[in-house]
Parts: C-alpha cells; sequence; structure tokens
C-alpha cells in the first residue's frame, strides 16, 4: 500500500474517531442535562402564569417564582365537553401532547385555529386571592399566526367575562410585525375587554376600532394575519368548542 494511501486511512480513521467521540459526548451532556431542561420549561410556564395573573414584574427574584406559585395557584383540569372538573390523567399529562393520542384527542373540525385535533382535558389555573377565593382564572389558548402557532394564556377575572392579560409565550411571528404581540403596549389594550355579548363571544381584534369598544382591540399595524389569529384563537377557545361550557358554568365560585 503507498504511502498516499496510508496517510488517507489515517486521516479517514481520525475524522471517523472524532465524530464518534463527539457524538458520545453530545449524546451524555444531552441525557445529563435533560432534568435542568425540564425544570427549566417548568419555571418558565410558572412565571407566564404569574405573568397572566398579573403578579409577576421585572423585580420578582427568580428564586421566588415556584414559591409563589404553588401558594397562589391552583391547577385543575376540565372536561370540555361538560365544563366540569375531572382528576389529573396522569401525572405527566400535558394538553398538547395529549392531543395527538387516541384516548384525548378529538377532531376540531371547521375552524381557523390552525391544529386539526385539541385535547378532550384541559388544563387552567386557578389564581387565588388573600382569602382563597378565585380572583383570576387562566386559560392556556393556542392557535395559527401568520407562520406557525402561537401559544398563551388568557386570564379572565372571576366573572368568566372580563380580560386582564393576553400572554403570548411562545410563536414565530415577524420581528417588528406580528411579534408586537408582546408589545407591553399591546398587550395593556386588553385589560377590562369584554369576551361575550348576549351570551355569545364578541371580541375582535381590527383595525382603528378605538379603545372605546369594550369588545374590541386594535389589530396590529402590518400583520393582519396575526391580528386575525389572536381573534380566532380566542374566539375558538372562548366558544362550546374551547371553554366555553366551562366559562358559562362557573364551577371555580361552587
Amino acid at each position: 500500500m503507498s504511502a498516499k494511501k496510508e496517510t488517507l486511512g489515517k486521516t479517514v480513521g481520525v475524522v471517523v474517531a472524532v465524530c464518534f467521540v463527539c457524538s458520545i459526548v453530545v449524546s451524555s451532556a444531552a441525557v445529563g442535562l435533560r432534568s435542568l431542561q425540564q425544570e427549566n420549561a417548568a419555571l418558565d410556564k410558572k412565571s407566564n402564569v404569574l405573568s397572566a395573573a398579573g403578579l409577576l414584574d421585572e423585580a420578582t427574584d427568580k428564586s421566588d417564582i415556584a414559591a409563589m406559585y404553588d401558594a397562589l395557584v391552583v391547577e385543575k383540569f376540565v372536561d370540555l365537553s361538560s365544563g366540569e372538573y375531572v382528576d389529573k390523567p396522569s401525572e405527566d399529562f400535558d394538553m398538547y401532547k395529549a392531543a395527538k393520542t387516541d384516548e384525548f384527542g378529538v377532531e376540531v373540525g371547521k375552524s381557523n385555529v390552525g391544529f386539526k385535533q385539541r385535547s378532550s382535558i384541559a388544563m387552567v389555573y386557578h389564581i387565588k386571592d388573600e382569602s382563597g377565593d378565585v380572583s383570576r382564572i387562566i386559560l392556556p389558548v393556542h392557535g395559527s399566526g401568520l407562520w406557525d402557532l402561537m401559544y398563551g394564556f388568557l386570564a379572565l377575572d372571576s366573572d368568566g367575562q372580563t380580560i386582564r392579560e393576553l400572554i403570548y409565550y411562545q410563536h414565530k411571528e415577524t420581528p417588528g410585525l406580528g411579534a408586537e404581540i408582546l408589545n407591553p403596549a399591546w398587550q395593556q389594550k386588553w385589560d377590562g375587554k369584554r369576551l361575550f355579548k348576549d351570551g355569545e363571544v364578541a371580541i375582535t381584534v381590527r383595525k382603528n376600532v378605538g379603545n372605546d369598544n369594550p369588545y374590541a382591540v386594535d389589530g396590529l399595524s402590518g400583520a393582519t394575519l396575526t391580528s386575525n389569529g389572536v381573534e380566532n384563537t380566542l374566539v375558538y377557545w372562548a366558544g362550546p368548542n374551547g371553554f366555553g361550557t366551562y366559562l358559562k358554568n362557573q364551577s371555580w365560585k361552587s
């Protein structure tokens, strides 16, 4: 065998060995960091729920979030067809993963929300006041934006009608346009808006509606499809196929 072939063989061998070692290192790191990633994801969810509840600000220490959540938030599970509370289906239940299973997946049918199935069981979050009563209900909502699904939390007063916050925590909207759903100035527009009128979902997101209309929020400039997506999301999840029956029952008051 020539020296050239020996050199090529050695080079290939070194490359393969390096790739093998790197793959082991990366795999080991991924496994080792998995628990930390899960903890961070759980903490991030708690932060978003507390933000929707109006209890979190920039001054809140990260180490206080878990304790604040445990003290003020009660996780509940709702059968969306009946609007009644049910036991937690499993220790690691996730409504978004459950939507893709045969056991919990329900066909959405004709809608503009951008997904084909939802879970029959959904999580809701009760925010307790000093007397232990429910002061806010936090509903997880998701629906299509311009590029992909947008995930957020809708916070309602205990009347099940008055909006206090709409917080999006995951999206792929265009910076400066659709991504303005994260702009505090736009988020503030939702405070005090009303979901229902005469028992029907009435909330809309439209351009230049002004702040006086209790059932409408100004759409985002240059982001009509994102604005439409927000409206479609709320109409679906506040309607009879989403949390509508639950909100009508107002089971948190019993």
